[in-house]
């Protein structure tokens, strides 16, 4: 969205100020039906502090559901596609979605279809939004296409909610891990440090090591903040970098418990993602071409590209699936099987079905199975710096007692 800077009249004399709208063209539109005639207008120019900085997409996944699920119901009611996109554009509680249908409505009173307009805002509809929209025009039925991509992303959402709180308990405990031990080597070991040295005696290994570790922590703390910093940077390089990436992927594909539930988690959105696309008669070779977009896996996403090749040639679209090992026998198969009888939607629909399932149970059994692995490490790691405080303090104790 961009702010435009006007001066005009209506009936009440001269007017200025400024509005934000798509287009130049957009703004004076929207001037004129507030029965304001436009003199002149100029674009603000944005700079760092008007800017607005979105990172993905700026509407969250809960209020788009919603838009989806309330633009089917008033369509299915009777409502025009205009009075619809006007209402919903009042009520929702995201600003960006407001704005973006708001600039829709003015494209939709012109005569330009839907599709059209949700395309100026691709920030907030996806091209598979935006083809399925195509697609439902074309046949007349934009209201169940509108409620088809409803259950998409609720799927897709739950999906992703199951594989996030899976992932997120074990990164809290050692978070937490982390913090206590930082706190016991620089607040508590060094109380004990001038004991031990008045001590004078060998101090045990497990002692010195944890001794080691507190003057380290004390003096160069920065370096290990450096190493995260570094961390987490190479990882944004890896993971925006496309031909990194492959490898980035291929690595979390490839680790152990994790990988697996990644894979089935991946394989799910792009089944789900075919059979919503095939529902709506989009185009195959379109559909394969977002579909590559959506798995956000750069390892699938080579097979995907490898399957659209071969159906640009004429041959089944489940050749390069079968010879890649991120490919079960059950996903190549009941493609084949849909490929054969007609029902390619329908059966890459149970395929979705099965791996939402089955990623659903897999993080219910690594919840499950991390939950006392993580309370095993933290004991251990905070129980080696007790030990090695206690088993010297126990040699105090006993000299002091053979001196009496």
């Amino acid at each position: 969205m961009a702010r435009f800077q006007y001066a005009g009249r209506d009936r009440l004399g001269k007017k200025s100020g400024t509005v934000t709208a798509q287009t130049k063209r957009e703004a004076m539109l929207r001037l004129k039906e507030d029965g304001i005639r436009v003199i002149e207008m100029n674009e603000i120019p944005e700079t760092l502090l008007t800017k607005e900085i979105v990172i993905g997409n700026p509407v969250k996944l809960q209020h788009f559901v919603i838009f989806l699920r309330q633009f089917s119901t008033l369509l299915n009611a009777g409502v025009t596609v205009v009075d619809a996109t006007r209402i919903l554009g009042q009520q929702t509680e995201s600003k960006y979605l407001r704005k973006a249908l708001e600039g829709i409505e003015l494209d939709l009173r012109e005569g330009n279809p839907l599709s059209q307009a949700a395309a100026k805002h691709k920030k907030i509809f996806s091209p598979m939004f935006i083809n399925m929209m195509k697609a439902g025009e074309a046949g007349g039925n934009m209201d169940e296409t509108l409620d088809r991509l409803a259950v998409h992303y609720e799927k897709q959402h739950n999906t992703r909610q199951k594989i996030t709180s899976a992932m997120a308990y074990p990164i809290v405990v050692a978070f937490i891990a982390v913090a206590v031990v930082i706190f016991l080597l620089v607040s508590v070991v060094p109380t004990f440090v001038d004991m031990f040295a008045d001590f004078g005696g060998e101090l045990p290994a497990i002692t010195q090591f944890v001794l080691k570790a507190s003057n380290f922590m004390q003096g160069s703390w920065y370096m290990i903040v450096l190493v995260f910093v570094l961390a987490a940077l190479a990882i944004s390089a890896v993971k925006n970098n496309r031909k990194t990436k492959y490898y980035y992927d291929y690595i979390l594909l490839r680790i152990p418990i994790f990988g697996s539930m990644l894979q089935k988690a991946v394989l799910a959105r792009m089944t789900r993602t075919l059979s919503s696309l095939f529902s709506s008669s989009v185009p195959i070779l379109t559909a394969m071409t977002i579909v590559e977009e959506v798995v956000e896996n750069e390892v699938i996403g080579k097979v995907i590209r490898s399957s659209r090749s071969s159906l640009e040639t004429g041959r089944s679209i489940t050749e390069p699936m079968k010879k890649h090992w991120a490919f079960p026998p059950l996903v190549t198969q009941m493609i084949s099987i849909g490929e054969e009888t007609g029902s390619l939607d329908s059966m890459l629909g149970k395929v979705a079905d099965f791996y939402e399932k089955e990623v659903e149970n897999s993080t219910d059994r690594l919840k499950s199975l991390i939950e006392p692995m993580m309370i095993v490490v933290l004991a251990a790691l905070v129980g080696t710096i007790v030990i090695s405080i206690m088993v010297p303090m126990f040699e105090i104790f006993n000299q002091v007692g053979d001196h009496e």
